[in-house]
């Protein structure tokens, strides 16, 4: 039997400094930028900085529930899933992360 994988956490900022229904972003050199939203209810996701369209940057969509809606072409994508709302087709990638106590946390 293998020793189960144990996943490693990386501090990313504290849940104030993400706007409700906003978006911060986190720049990686040489990989895609991560989008981090907070919704109305508090609630934190991240996807990939990028919608599955034409690539427009969701960080600058519009947060609804638990959706964003892409600023180029109104692409509307679920947070938890990261899969398009009908009659559109497509998924973003989602990214693990959680919230402990006020601190934000990516899976690394």
């Amino acid at each position: 039997m293998q020793p189960a994988e144990t996943c490693q956490w990386r501090s990313i900022c504290h849940i104030e400094e993400i706007p409700v229904q906003g978006a911060r972003v986190l720049r990686r050199e040489g990989q895609d930028d991560i989008a981090v939203f907070r919704t109305s209810d508090n609630e934190v996701f991240a996807v990939i900085d990028r919608c599955p369209h034409k690539g427009g940057p969701l960080s600058a969509g519009l947060v609804h529930g638990r959706s964003v809606s892409c600023p180029l072409h109104g692409w509307v994508l679920d947070l938890a899933t990261g899969s398009a709302q009908a009659p559109d087709e497509g998924c973003v990638q989602t990214v693990p992360i959680k919230v402990d106590g006020a601190a934000v946390y990516l899976e690394v």
